[in-house]
């Protein structure tokens, strides 16, 4: 997801380059954010297969994908409303950067599905080997 969101906001859009701050401290910050989606994604996630809210034998990685929007929709209403965003451009910056932000946390989210199934894959066949 930070490698997604840097190819956009800095190869894209270019807009890094209106940043305030050190780009290396931008990075950084951005890692330890991106780290933190992905932490409360793959919580949300393993507690919904828990649960059985997604079920693994139906539409999976679309259902992941769908929590991961979810996300998108939050953590850009987090950053708009505590002024993180990039620049002000008008409705038309909000709309494109909250689309941006859906399609980033979906693919995060399907990245953390995608996961999950490798390690019950690899736990699966590794109590196979042992039995």
């Amino acid at each position: 997801m930070g490698v997604l969101s840097y190819v956009w906001h800095g190869l894209a859009l270019t807009d890094i380059s209106d940043l305030r701050m050190n780009l290396w401290l931008y990075l950084g910050l951005s890692s330890l954010a991106y780290l933190g989606i992905a932490l409360v994604l793959t919580l949300v996630i393993q507690a919904a297969i828990i649960r059985e809210w997604i079920s693994m034998k139906q539409a999976f990685h679309v259902k992941t994908m769908m929590v991961g929007a979810c996300m998108g929709v939050l953590v850009y209403l987090l950053l708009l409303v505590t002024g993180l965003s990039f620049a002000d451009h008008g409705i038309q910056h909000v709309v494109v950067d909250l689309v941006w932000q859906v399609i980033e946390q979906a693919i995060g989210g399907l990245m953390v599905g995608l996961g999950i199934v490798y390690d019950l894959h690899r736990n699966f066949m590794e109590a196979e080997r042992a039995g």
